[in-house]
């Protein structure tokens, strides 16, 4: 069996398109786009426990999930209760403005949660990060499910998308993406399959399945290609698969980063993906829109990347911070490193870099977090530490109205100006 016919699909009705978000909003993992990036000016390049922290707020439990804003509204995701019959899953919503609490949905965990030991307690229940389409937050529990509510907290539908374990136990890391009237899951490790969900209903609407997925963390993004084609592009171990977004259907295929698991998600600029990933360390560079096996198509293929961390373009240039701490720069055009340097104050990461106001935001999950001028020379503008906080800080920074949101396990933060 081909590799294009080894995906099974059932049918799929009429899609519609969303209705617009407000340009400023930080709509999902990573913003608009899954692309890290953001054109807001006036970021602070430093801060600290006493500057530049409009506001903090305490968390009711810990998690990796990153913060998203929706209007006047920030939504974050949290645990409570790990290595108990108590585990529970908790969706915050906090003021835009003043960081207070607005509500809470509490979620009760299945009884078949993966254990907590081992990698799992290094990001714990709560590492997938909301999705808003203006009107509505989703929300992806693993075992639980994906669970969709209104803006004011009110219950709209649970669909269960597996209850299944990938191989090494570590529990769920993947994010939703939206595509017009679907919410799309990589539930690899808990079907082995990508789920699309009717965003009004939470019906299924179509699925992949596959093995490749039970060891793939990635976040899927949609790519549109020079010809104006939607692409839903997944990098998983050993390949970077294309799809189309509103069958699941398999369009393009070509070999990815040579590991046997995937944690990163793909950028994209003028329909050319870029993905890095694995232990050893690996980046691709290929052109979407092909059909089969597009091998031809791959721009470039390198020996540097990350194992968890996830790239972000800015003008023409790939960057990211590896989880060991290493700034990295290459051209998009070719993949040439531009540099490889040690960011000062050190330590390891599983945010992903964020892009805006010419600087790259990397956290550290202990040791602080590094301001990098995002320009194809290293300069390591600031390193900034928020003492008095003991949690781990493992969230990708969001960008809102000239100020940077973060959340540790203990906290959410607004940093900049008030």
């Amino acid at each position: 069996m081909s590799r294009l016919a080894a995906f099974r699909l059932p049918a799929i009705g009429l899609v519609l398109w969303a209705a617009p978000l407000v340009a400023a909003d930080w709509c999902g993992f990573r913003g608009p786009g899954g692309t890290g990036f953001s054109g807001e000016t006036g970021l602070p390049t430093t801060w600290s426990a006493t500057e530049n922290v409009a506001w903090k707020t305490e968390l009711p439990g810990p998690g990796a999930s990153s913060p998203i804003i929706i209007g006047d509204k920030v939504l974050v995701t949290c645990f409570r209760g790990a290595g108990t019959s108590s585990l529970a899953r908790v969706l915050v919503c906090a003021d835009r403005a003043s960081g207070k609490i607005l509500w809470t949905k509490e979620v009760a965990a299945k009884s078949n949660e993966d254990r907590y030991g081992g990698q799992l307690t290094s990001h714990g229940y709560a590492s997938s990060t909301p999705i808003s389409d203006g009107d509505k937050v989703f929300v992806f529990y693993g075992k639980s499910g994906v669970l969709a509510y209104d803006l004011a907290g009110n219950d709209l539908w649970q669909a269960d998308v597996g209850s299944g374990s990938a191989p090494m136990g570590w529990g769920s890391g993947t994010s939703p993406t939206l595509y017009k009237n679907l919410v799309i899951v990589n539930a690899g490790a808990e079907s082995e399959a990508l789920v699309a969900l009717d965003k009004s209903t939470g019906k299924q609407a179509w699925r992949a399945d596959s093995g490749s997925l039970s060891m793939c963390w990635g976040s899927p993004i949609i790519v549109t290609s020079a010809d104006g084609r939607d692409d839903l592009v997944l990098c998983v171990p050993q390949e970077i698969w294309g799809f189309n977004p509103e069958t699941g259907k398999l369009r393009w295929y070509c070999d990815g980063i040579a590991e046997n698991a995937m944690c990163t998600s793909v950028v994209s600029k003028d329909g050319v993906v870029y993905a890095i990933g694995g232990r050893r360390g690996g980046a691709v560079a290929v052109k979407a829109g092909g059909r089969g096996d597009v091998n031809k198509d791959v721009v470039w293929r390198k020996s540097v990347g990350s194992y968890v961390t996830s790239p972000v373009i800015v003008g023409e240039h790939l960057y990211w911070v590896s989880d060991n701490g290493t700034a990295c720069c290459l051209k998009l055009i070719d993949g040439e490193t531009v540099f490889r340097e040690r960011i000062a104050g050190g330590g390891q990461l599983y945010g992903s870099v964020t892009a805006a106001d010419g600087k790259l935001f990397a956290f550290t999950r202990n040791s602080g977090a590094a301001v990098i001028a995002a320009e194809p020379a290293f300069k390591q503008l600031a390193h900034n530490k928020l003492d008095g906080d003991a949690g781990t800080f493992n969230s990708t920074p969001a960008v809102h109205q000239g100020q940077l949101l973060v959340r540790s396990d203990e906290y959410l933060y607004c940093l900049g100006q008030k």
